[in-house]
């Protein structure tokens, strides 16, 4: 008797192809449900509607087309047990061999703007998940497929396997079956549930070479059925990525997503910014950014807001770098970076879209927050000092307010010219940052502006930027003591704004 094949798919890609090799290579027959057994009909193949095999149509409008004993036998029968085979033969039941089966697209459904309830509630699949753990459970005997990438590979088993795929195979596809049904579920729980429960999954799309230190294990995942953000990257050339890529990438674009007017460039080392920069063109910014701190830039991390030109390119040539990249890269440019062979160059078309949440392991759970997604609005903004802030004075301490969003707390951020004189990062206490990020600045710090992430609790750290020559400050307020600090800029002629949002980065 010729082996029988349970194709029931929504994403009908490659479909026909994997079909017809099931009938004409390896004397497969079809059954088939809904939508798939018209393609296949449609495509001149020989098939069975579930309805006619079960002796039961289809009801409650397709809500319930798969889900009878005839089908269900079919696949958990244990061919080693006489009793399920006496099971068979008695309900006329044939064993399915085969079952290749892709779920509603539920994540597609809900990430469309303005989708209902109901419409959502709809597209949640009950015999499509049925049917793919059945048949994984039952791997021992059969083979079950859920993505069409796996459909050469499992024709390739059949070629070189005398048409049986290994159980090697099927264990994998039933891996891959438990693990897509796993992920779709945790997708619907975590839509209904909102705030009571928070589930994460993923797929994993590599191991890495190794995590923060070489004795940690490492592996890249994917969220979502669709890839995006760095999942949705074109790599043109040089090494495979490290997780200290990835972390230190994600922190090159959150900074980067917040400049979209004018050419910019940032520089990543430790995922805290060494050189940020805007420019007239992309070219410039790079190289602003990278003069702002050369030395911190060898072996770092570049973002660029603008496509990688020939000029940029060259520059980008003149210095170690781990990875660089952008929303596209010019052909020019391309083979310009080509020499440079082990540079990582991505391709990113959309550095605006992150994660929604940020979540943290700690012992016994995991902590989530919503991410720090405000925009700046400079309209919204208190200037408490007598001086008020020329128009080109507010513009730099707006860039650097949102440089110093992305910088560790306690972080201190001194620009000139919008671009990044001095980055004080990470200290135990402000008064550290405002001394390391004045340093740095040096004498450029005279007639600079500096933003702080917190407030200040005492006024040391305004006397102290005064003294080094800034002129304005922009901060959040809220301590206690501002008007001290407030006091102390008046006294010493600077301006002051407090934006109302802090923005502790830990």
């Amino acid at each position: 008797m010729a082996r029988l094949a349970l194709l029931s798919v929504s994403n009908k890609t490659g479909l026909i192809d994997l079909a017809r090799s099931l009938v004409e290579e390896f004397d497969f027959d079809l059954i088939s449900s809904g939508g798939t057994a018209q393609a296949l009909k449609d495509a001149g193949l020989p098939v069975t509607k579930v309805a006619d095999y079960t002796g039961s149509p289809e009801i409650l409008g397709g809500r319930v087309k798969t889900l009878h004993p005839r089908i269900h036998g079919g696949i958990l029968a244990r061919r080693d047990v006489p009793e399920d085979i006496t099971d068979l033969e008695n309900n006329q039941i044939r064993p399915i061999d085969l079952v290749v089966v892709n779920l509603y697209p539920f994540e597609e459904t809900i990430a469309k703007p303005g989708v209902t309830l109901s419409e959502a509630v709809e597209q949640i699949d009950i015999g499509g998940p049925a049917m793919l753990r059945a048949s994984s459970k039952n791997f021992a005997h059969l083979a079950v497929l859920c993505d069409p990438a796996q459909y050469d590979e499992y024709l390739e088993e059949l070629r070189q396997n005398n048409g049986e795929a290994s159980l090697e195979f099927r264990q994998k596809a039933a891996l891959k079956g438990f693990s897509h049904t796993a992920s779709y579920d945790q997708a619907i729980a975590s839509y209904l549930a909102e705030t009571e429960n928070y589930t994460l999954s993923g797929r994993q799309l590599q191991s890495l070479r190794y995590g923060e230190n070489p004795h940690q294990p490492a592996a890249w995942y994917q969220t979502g059925i669709t890839p995006t953000g760095w999942t949705a990257a074109t790599k043109l050339q040089g090494k495979e990525l490290s997780y200290n890529n990835l972390i230190d990438l994600e922190a090159a674009r959150r900074i980067i997503a917040e400049f979209t007017d004018t050419p910019a460039a940032t520089i990543i080392k430790h995922t805290n910014p060494c050189g940020t920069a805007l420019g007239s063109t992309i070219s410039e910014a790079y190289q602003k950014a990278f003069n702002a701190d050369s030395v911190s830039a060898f072996g770092g991390i570049v973002a660029l807001n603008r496509p990688i030109d020939a000029a940029t390119a060259s520059e980008l040539t003149k210095t170690f770098l781990e990875c660089v990249f952008a929303p596209s890269c010019d052909p020019e440019a391309q083979e310009i970076l080509g020499k440079k062979s082990n540079v990582r160059v991505l391709i990113l078309p959309d550095l605006s879209s992150g994660s929604k949440d940020t979540v943290k392991a700690i012992a016994g759970g995991f902590l989530v927050q919503a991410s720090d997604d405000v925009i700046a609005d400079a309209s919204q903004w208190q200037v408490v000092t007598e001086r008020q802030p020329t128009p080109d004075e507010l513009a730099e301490l707006l860039f650097g307010w949102k440089v110093c969003k992305h910088v560790k707390s306690n972080a201190i951020v001194v620009t000139s010219d919008r671009t990044t004189l001095g980055v004080g990062a990470g200290q135990m206490n402000r008064v550290g940052s405002v001394k390391i990020a004045l340093e740095q600045a040096g004498e450029k710090a005279k007639s600079a502006i500096l933003a702080s992430d917190g407030f200040f609790p005492f006024d040391d750290s305004v006397r102290t930027a005064a003294a080094a020559g800034i002129t304005a400050i922009v901060q959040p307020g809220g301590s206690l003591r501002d008007q001290d600090s407030i006091k102390a800029a008046n006294e010493l002629g600077l301006v002051m704004v407090l934006t109302g949002i802090r923005h502790f980065l830990h």
